[in-house]
């Protein structure tokens, strides 16, 4: 687990080295607001709550408008200096286990900078409308919070009606980071991608203990998935089809040799919120691309 940390936070730097060059544009803001959740700080953004946001951790990708804000660094990997620059009047998390390291944590209690942890965790569809309520009543924007969770609601009884409609389950591998020293770092079942994967009607490629897992490439081609999707960073790195089919082990895939090899985005497989129904739709779209409802 402590590699995967390691490979996720330093993946997450190199991509966005530049986002801490970015300037503090609500220099006069009374209200401060520092999101160190990525989930959190979209359900902010769908709330229309944003105004006393003024900074992010690197994890926060999703809107655009976020990845302009001044950055303290990735969530387990917080930067004092950074987080002190802000001039935080609250710093959101969603729990102990997400925000480091511990070091940090105990400066900022010492510093006295409030702390806001939500009650809800988000991690199930019931949990995240929560969560949406929770934190419309915060930002007093209970209208809008209701409006999200209708939102879900509706694309997800879409997405799961027509997964029902669909004659396979196509197998999926999600590789995530790309790979290193011919290493996959791959979602499993016990991810939040698979949930949705099995939402749009497919089945996950490996199970783990944990959501993320490291594959060799002579596992990967065991594996064998009718679909492969890379998240946005490790595909963008590689640049083109010719540099994919170059990677150890993916070439021996149904996936490589049927073309089933897709782009998707990070942030839109990692947490539940509230793009949620319309990732469901999307992820059908992709994976039962050579299928038909029936």
């Amino acid at each position: 687990m402590r590699k995967y940390l390691i490979l996720a936070s330093a993946s997450l730097a190199l991509l966005s080295c530049e986002r801490f060059q970015n300037k503090d544009q609500k220099q006069e803001n009374r209200e401060r607001i520092v999101s160190v959740s990525k989930q959190h700080t979209e359900i902010m953004y769908a709330l229309c709550a944003e105004q006393n946001l003024v900074a992010v951790d690197v994890s926060s990708t999703y809107p655009e408008a976020a990845k302009k804000l001044p950055t303290v660094g990735y969530h387990r990997a917080l930067s004092l200096e950074g987080l002190v620059a802000a001039k935080p009047t609250m710093i959101i998390h969603d729990g102990p286990a997400s925000i480091g390291p511990e070091h940090v944590v105990r400066q900022l209690e010492q510093l006295k900078i409030p702390m806001k942890q939500f009650p809800v965790n988000g991690t199930t569809l019931d949990s995240t409308k929560l969560l949406f309520q929770e934190m419309g009543r915060y930002f007093h924007r209970e209208k809008q919070a209701d409006s999200l969770a209708q939102k879900v609601d509706t694309e997800m009884k879409q997405a799961l009606a027509n997964a029902k409609n669909y004659p396979d389950k196509p197998k999926v591998l999600i590789i995530h980071y790309g790979q290193a020293n011919n290493v996959y770092l791959v979602m499993t079942g016990k991810s939040t991608g698979a949930k949705m994967v099995n939402w749009a009607g497919g089945t996950m490629a490996v199970d783990g203990e944990r959501g993320m897992k490291q594959l060799s490439a002579e596992v990967v081609a065991q594996s064998d998935p009718d679909v492969i999707l890379l998240t946005d960073f490790g595909y963008d790195k590689l640049g083109s089809k010719q540099k994919i089919s170059e990677l150890p082990g993916v070439s021996a895939t149904k996936a490589f040799r049927n073309n089933r090899i897709y782009r998707v985005e990070e942030h839109d497989l990692v947490y539940l919120g509230p793009r949620t129904g319309q990732n469901v739709l999307a992820l059908q779209k992709l994976i039962h691309q050579n299928g038909q409802v029936q």
